[in-house]
């Protein structure tokens, strides 16, 4: 009896053993495999806005390294198993992934041919693409001409109801451009980030595009400055250096202005795409942005958004 039972043992312990070793390799499949639809995601056009024109390929994204970034509970909720319902389907229990896009026009899609060519669209179809299992959403709080104050007045009504995991913020081109005081941006800035961290969620600061208009403003550098003080100084907070990607991309071969419209400030499809997947490289934590892809042709005139203010 005494012998039985040994053995008994000894079949339980074999199988947690095994059952454990599958779950591991499971996950280490499924890793691999999020990174490799988001590669596959570029190559069929970076999540091209549904009646986007095409026409001949235009240049690629430039292929270069992007750091991950440090956000532990994010790449934990992008780790997480999914529920299998695919992102948005009816009946699913688990509140969807939430990210917030907060910003100027940068991130309401100045410059882009639709609002879905804007970086929070692309960014959202390729986190749903890399993880097609979970409910993912990214909320667009773009608004063209603000700046750091008028951004933080609206915290509680359009970032914080939306219960997010993580707030994108992209600030300080505007403060630059009007010749703001950048010690009271970085105030205004570490005041929001404050309130964002006391309800848990986690921030990703981004800076400002090379651009002429913005190089041309006086101190425009101070700004881009007290972002990446604010994001080595405060857990749970990151920084995605908008400026390094494009000096990247120039040295690549792809100039800035590739990545801009006529009006030397505002991205146009090919920038969002290319942004949008490098910060989407970012949060998964590859390390590369995608191979070469094919983008939606820009429309006649640039096909930017009409009189979107800055």
């Amino acid at each position: 009896m005494r012998r039985r039972r040994g053995i008994g043992a000894r079949l339980r312990l074999r199988h947690t053993s095994s059952v454990q070793s599958r779950a591991k390799r499971r996950r280490s499949v499924a890793s691999a495999r999020w990174r490799a639809v988001v590669v596959a995601a570029a190559l069929a056009g970076l999540a091209a806005p549904s009646g986007a024109p095409l026409g001949t390929e235009p240049p690629a994204c430039p292929r270069v390294p992007v750091p991950p970034l440090a956000l532990p509970k994010l790449r934990a909720a992008l780790a997480a198993p999914g529920t299998g319902r695919g992102p948005l389907s009816v009946g699913t229990s688990a509140a969807p992934l939430t990210i917030v896009a907060l910003g100027s026009s940068s991130t309401s899609g100045a410059g882009a041919s639709t609002p879905d060519a804007a970086y929070p669209a692309r960014l959202e179809a390729i986190l749903r693409a890399a993880r097609p299992d979970l409910a993912i959403r990214v909320v667009n709080r773009g608004r063209g001409g603000e700046q750091a104050e008028q951004m933080v007045a609206r915290l509680e009504s359009d970032v914080l109801s939306e219960r997010p995991a993580l707030v994108i913020w992209q600030v300080g081109a505007n403060s630059a451009l009007r010749r703001a005081d950048p010690d009271r941006f970085r105030a205004v800035v570490a005041a929001g980030i404050a309130r964002l961290r006391e309800a848990g969620v986690e921030v990703v600061l981004m800076d400002n595009q090379r651009a002429p208009r913005i190089a041309a403003a006086p101190d425009h550098a101070r700004f881009d400055a007290a972002l990446a003080g604010l994001a080595g100084a405060i857990p749970g907070v990151a920084l995605f250096s908008r400026g390094r990607l494009m000096d990247a991309w120039a040295a690549a071969g792809t100039p800035a202005g590739a990545m801009l419209i006529a009006d030397g400030l505002h991205h146009n499809d090919r920038g969002y795409a290319c942004l949008a997947a490098a910060l989407a490289e970012a949060l998964l934590g590859s390390g590369e942005t995608p191979a070469p892809s094919s983008l939606p042709a820009a429309l006649p005139g640039d096909g930017r958004l009409a009189a979107a203010p800055r």
